[in-house]
């Protein structure tokens, strides 16, 4: 896990929550919090620093407030992991509003390499939070394993 810097560099971590991972990204802006916690997400089934960004990967979508956006983004991201066999380790997030316009680069998976931990199915409601906190932004919830 990062070590605790200031809100405002880009960071992710991990926070336990019963059987299920809780995934947190701190950023300077709204959209640097997604990207966090996005990779965050990726950390929870292998160590990013092993995937290569070879491939991107468009993802959009929208929801009526920041909390749901960010929900489907990560529920975004779980179901092209599963259905394209990959894992991210970029990521890039514009916001408009409720609209959500961003990219996941990443690889195949290579089980010799990566050394999947989990399979996530999903992200949940449970702790779901997009705030300003310390002068940036966090953007939280758990993901079902």
């Amino acid at each position: 896990m990062p070590a605790p810097e200031h809100a405002l560099n880009g960071r992710w971590e991990h926070y336990p929550h019963g059987a299920d991972i809780g995934v947190r990204g701190f950023g300077a802006t709204k959209a640097e919090a997604f990207e966090q916690a996005a990779l965050a997400l990726t950390a929870a089934v292998a160590d990013p620093a092993a995937v290569e960004p070879r491939e991107a990967v468009a993802i959009e979508c929208e929801a009526p407030d920041d909390e749901l956006l960010f929900a489907e983004w990560l529920n975004r991201l779980v179901y092209e992991m599963a259905t394209r066999r990959m894992l991210f380790s970029r990521f890039a997030v514009r916001l408009e509003g409720t609209r959500l316009a961003g990219e996941a680069r990443g690889e195949p998976v290579d089980s010799a390499r990566h050394h999947p931990a989990v399979e996530v199915k999903g992200a949940t409601y449970t702790t779901l939070r997009v705030a300003r906190e310390d002068g940036g932004w966090v953007a939280q919830t758990v993901v079902d394993v």
